[in-house]
C-alpha cells in the first residue's frame, strides 16, 4: 500500500475534509484497482470506542483551555482497533419463499417502487416474487443484492428486515444459528429506505441530534449526545455540510449524496447491529454513489452486518463489496464474492472481457437470457452446482461460535447498540424496545415539532389571517345587532355561520401530518418512539395556537356584532370558539391519517363538515329532523358548540327579543300602519283574555332556545361534549396510526 495513508488507518477512510480526499488523486485510485481481496477485513473501532476517544481528546485539550476543531474527531477516531478479528454475527437465510395473489392489490411498500418480477413463475392465482432464496452475511461485511428493476431486491431486503409477515413468508432468517423475534430485530437493526424521508426545515446536524434524542437512551447525558453525533458527522462525510438545511424543491439544501448519506446517519446513530438499506445509491452521481458505500463500508467495520439493493454498481463500488447475490425473476443466479464472476461465467460459457465491468456485464447477460424461451433456468440450475461444489460443506461451521445472547452482550461491552441494557438471562428483555421514556420522545417530538413550526412561520401566519379575515367579514356584516325579531334571527346565522368557519379553518391539518406521515413511518418502524408518544406531542403542541386562534377570533366578532354576557359572556364565548377549533382539529387529523392524499383529505373533510352543519340545529331544528337522521343530528360537531353560544346569547329569561307590535315584523303585516296593528293587539287580547299592549314582552331568549330545540343539554354541558370529541378523534387518530402503519407486505 501507499505511504500516502498512516499504517493503521483501515482501507478507504480518507475521504473525508480533514484528509483532503485522497482517495481520488491518481495514487489511490492505482491503489483501489490493485486492493487484494480479503476473507475477514479487520475491523474498525465501533462509534462508542470513537466517542471515547473524543471525549478523551477534549479532555485533554481543555488543560491548556485550547478549544477543539471538529476535524480532530478523525485523528484519533481511526486507529488501531484492539477489538478480535472473529465474526461473531452471522445472519443466514434459507429458502426464502414470498408468493402473492396475482389479482390483489400489491403488498404494503412505505415508500420506493415495487418491484414485481413480471416473469415469475404462477402457480394457480399466485405470483412468486421470492423462490428459495439462500445465503448468509457476516459482520464487517456489506452484502449487496443486484438484479433487474423487478428481479425482487426490495423484496429480498424487506424478507430479511422482517417487512414481511410470518404467514406470507417461507424459510428460515436466523442470526448465529437463532430465529429472530421481531421485537429483538427492530431494537438490533436499522432500515434505510430508497427514499430521503427528512424534514426540510432542520439543519444536517439538528437531524442527527434529534435522532439521537430518540435512539440513544436518557441515561447518556446531552454532552455525551453532542459528541455522538459530532463522531457521527465526521464518520458519514458531512462536516461541511453540518450547518446547512435538509432543503427541498422551495428552500436550497445539501446535495443528493449528502442528504442520503444523512438517511443513513438517522438510523445508525445507535450504532445498530444489522443495517439493511434499498437502493441507497438510487440516483446519485457515481462519486457520491461511491461516497454512500464507503460510509457503510467504514459502519460494516465497525462491527455490524450490512444489506443493501443495488441497481448497477460501478467498477469502484463493486471493489468495496464482500459478497454478492444476482437475482432473476426472484431466483438466485450467482451468489459469491465480486472476485468469483470471471470464474462464474466462465465455466458457464460466457465468459467476461477483461476490459468490461463484471457487473454489467452479469446484468445484461441476464437480461438476455431471461427474453429467450427458457429463461434464466439454465444459470439457476448451473450456480446450484456451482455452490455446491464451491461450498460441499455448510460455511457457517466456520462461523460464530457464541450464541446470539453473548454475541449481542459483547458488541452491547464494545459501543455497539447503545440503546442496549445489561445482560439478563432473557435477551429479549435485556434488551429494551425503546430507548426512552414516553415523556422524554413527547419533549422531543415535541420540540422538533416546535423548531419546525418556527422555520416556516407562514403556514400558521396564514391560518391566523384567514381567521381574522373572516372574523373581520363577519363583524362587520353583523355589526352591532340590535334586540328586534330580526336581530334574534340574524345572531341564529352569526353563530351557526361562526362556528361552522373554526371547523373548516382546520382543514389545513390535513396536509400537515400528510407531509410527515411517511417520516413517522420511519422512524415509528424501528421503534425511535412509541406512537402513543407522538399523539400526545402533536395534541399537546397544537392547543398553543388554537388559543391564540381562538382569542382572535372571539376578540373580532364578541364586542362589534354586540353579543351578550359582557366579559363572562366573552370567556363562555372563547371557550366555545376553543373547544370547537379543538374538536375540528382532531376530526381533520384522525382523517389524514386515514386518507393518505391531500385532495382525496380535503373532498371527504369539506362534504363532511357540510352534514355536519346541515344537521346542527340551525337549518331545521331538532324537532322537525327525521326519525331516521336524528343519530346524524347528535354526532354533530356543529351542534355542540353552536348550542352552547346560543346559550350563552339567550341565557337571560328577562331579555326580550319581541315585543307587541314587533310579532308582525317577520309577516306580510310588517307593513300595516301601526294604528292598525295596536288594533290587531288589541283584537287578539281581547281573544285569549290578556293584556298584550305595544311594548308587552311576547318572546325572551328562553323562548328562542325553545323554538331551536335547545332544551336537551346545558352550555357547560355542551362544552365538555365538544372537548371529549376532540379527545374521541385523537384517541381513534392513535389507533389509525397503529393499525396503518405496520410496514409489513401481506
Amino acid at each position: 500500500m501507499s505511504g500516502s495513508r498512516p499504517p493503521n488507518m483501515s482501507q478507504g477512510e480518507g475521504f473525508f475534509p480533514s484528509d483532503n480526499l485522497p482517495l481520488f488523486n491518481h495514487n489511490n485510485r492505482m491503489e483501489l484497482q490493485q486492493y487484494p481481496r480479503r476473507s475477514k477485513p479487520s475491523l474498525s473501532p465501533t462509534l462508542g470506542e470513537l466517542l471515547k476517544r473524543v471525549e478523551d481528546a477534549q479532555s485533554d485539550t481543555s488543560i491548556d483551555s485550547t478549544p477543539v476543531h471538529h476535524h480532530q474527531v478523525l485523528e484519533l477516531g481511526y486507529a488501531c482497533s484492539s477489538m478480535p478479528p472473529s465474526s461473531p454475527f452471522v445472519l443466514s437465510f434459507n429458502n426464502l419463499t414470498y408468493s402473492v395473489k396475482v389479482g390483489q392489490n400489491m403488498p404494503f411498500q412505505v415508500c420506493g417502487k415495487e418491484e414485481l418480477p413480471h416473469g415469475s413463475s404462477e402457480t394457480a392465482s399466485m405470483k412468486v416474487l421470492l423462490n428459495d432464496i439462500s445465503g448468509e452475511a457476516r459482520e464487517g461485511e456489506i452484502m449487496a443484492v443486484l438484479g433487474a428493476s423487478g428481479s425482487g431486491k426490495s423484496t429480498l431486503i424487506d424478507a430479511l428486515a422482517d417487512r414481511i409477515a410470518k404467514e406470507s413468508l417461507k424459510g428460515s432468517v436466523t442470526l448465529n444459528g437463532e430465529v429472530l423475534e421481531s421485537r429483538l430485530l427492530k431494537v438490533i437493526s436499522a432500515y434505510v429506505m430508497q427514499d430521503d424521508l427528512l424534514f426540510p426545515m432542520l439543519t444536517v446536524e439538528e437531524t442527527l441530534m434529534f435522532s439521537a434524542d430518540f435512539r440513544l437512551p436518557r441515561s447518556l447525558s446531552r454532552s455525551k449526545k453532542k459528541a455522538r453525533v459530532q463522531a457521527l458527522i465526521d464518520q458519514l462525510g458531512l462536516r461541511n455540510a453540518a450547518n446547512t438545511v435538509i432543503g427541498d424543491e422551495g428552500h436550497r439544501g445539501v446535495s443528493g449524496g449528502e442528504r442520503r448519506r444523512v438517511s443513513i446517519g438517522i438510523d445508525i446513530v445507535h450504532d445498530p447491529i444489522l443495517l439493511f438499506l434499498d437502493e441507497p445509491t438510487s440516483g446519485l452521481d457515481s462519486t457520491s454513489a461511491f461516497m454512500v458505500v464507503k460510509v457503510l463500508q467504514r459502519i460494516a467495520r465497525s462491527g455490524s452486518i450490512v444489506i443493501m439493493s443495488v441497481h448497477q454498481p460501478s467498477y469502484r463500488i463493486l471493489t468495496v463489496l464482500d459478497s454478492l447475490i444476482f437475482l432473476s425473476h426472484g431466483q438466485t443466479v450467482y451468489g459469491g464474492s465480486p472476485g468469483g464472476l470471471p470464474e462464474f461465467f466462465g465455466q458457464f460459457g460466457h465468459p467476461i472481457p477483461e476490459n468490461e465491468n463484471r457487473t454489467e456485464f452479469a446484468l445484461d447477460l441476464i437480461r438476455e437470457l431471461e427474453e429467450a424461451p427458457d429463461g434464466t433456468k439454465t444459470l439457476v440450475e448451473f450456480n446450484k452446482s456451482w455452490q455446491t461444489k464451491k461450498n460441499p460443506t455448510n460455511r457457517t461451521c466456520n462461523g460464530s461460535k457464541l450464541s446470539l445472547k453473548d454475541a449481542i452482550s459483547a458488541s452491547i461491552s464494545r459501543g455497539k447498540l447503545v440503546s442496549g441494557a445489561p445482560n439478563n438471562s432473557n435477551l429479549t428483555s435485556s434488551v429494551p424496545t425503546f430507548a426512552n421514556p414516553l415523556w422524554a420522545e413527547m419533549m422531543v417530538i415535541s420540540k422538533r415539532s416546535l423548531l419546525n413550526a418556527k422555520r416556516m412561520p407562514e403556514l400558521f401566519g396564514i391560518r391566523l389571517a384567514a381567521v381574522l379575515v373572516t372574523g373581520i367579514i363577519l363583524a362587520t356584516v353583523f355589526y352591532h345587532l340590535d334586540s328586534s325579531p330580526r336581530g334574534a334571527q340574524e345572531r341564529l346565522g352569526f353563530f351557526a355561520f361562526a362556528m361552522s368557519t373554526t371547523y373548516y379553518t382546520c382543514a389545513e391539518s390535513i396536509p400537515a401530518f400528510l407531509q410527515e406521515r411517511y417520516i413517522f413511518m420511519r422512524e415509528t418502524a424501528y421503534n425511535a418512539y412509541r406512537r402513543s408518544s407522538y399523539v400526545l406531542a402533536h395534541s399537546l403542541i397544537s392547543i398553543p395556537s388554537l388559543i391564540v386562534l381562538s382569542i382572535a377570533f372571539a376578540a373580532t366578532t364578541f364586542w362589534a356584532v354586540g353579543l351578550d354576557g359582557g366579559f363572562s359572556g366573552f370567556c363562555f364565548y372563547f371557550f366555545a370558539i376553543l373547544s370547537a377549533f379543538w374538536a375540528g382539529s382532531s376530526f381533520v387529523t384522525f382523517l389524514s391519517g386515514v386518507v393518505s392524499h391531500v385532495m382525496l383529505g380535503f373532498t371527504i373533510v369539506v362534504a363532511i363538515l357540510a352534514y355536519f352543519l346541515l344537521f346542527s340545529g340551525f337549518f331545521i331544528s331538532r324537532d322537525r329532523v327525521p326519525s331516521y337522521w336524528l343519530w346524524f343530528h347528535y354526532i354533530s360537531l356543529v351542534k355542540y358548540p353552536y348550542e352552547a353560544a346560543l346559550q350563552n346569547e339567550f341565557h337571560d329569561p328577562t331579555k326580550c327579543f319581541v315585543r307587541g307590535v314587533q310579532m308582525f315584523d317577520t309577516t306580510p303585516l310588517a307593513a300595516v300602519p301601526l294604528s292598525l296593528k295596536l288594533k290587531m293587539l288589541k283584537s287578539i287580547s281581547n281573544t285569549l283574555g290578556m293584556n298584550i299592549t305595544g311594548n308587552t314582552c311576547v318572546v325572551t331568549g328562553t323562548d328562542i332556545l325553545r323554538q331551536q330545540g335547545i332544551t336537551q343539554i346545558s352550555k357547560w354541558n355542551c362544552l365538555w361534549v365538544t372537548i371529549a370529541w376532540g379527545f374521541f378523534f385523537r384517541i381513534l387518530f392513535y389507533f389509525a396510526l397503529l393499525l396503518g402503519s405496520k410496514n409489513k407486505r401481506r
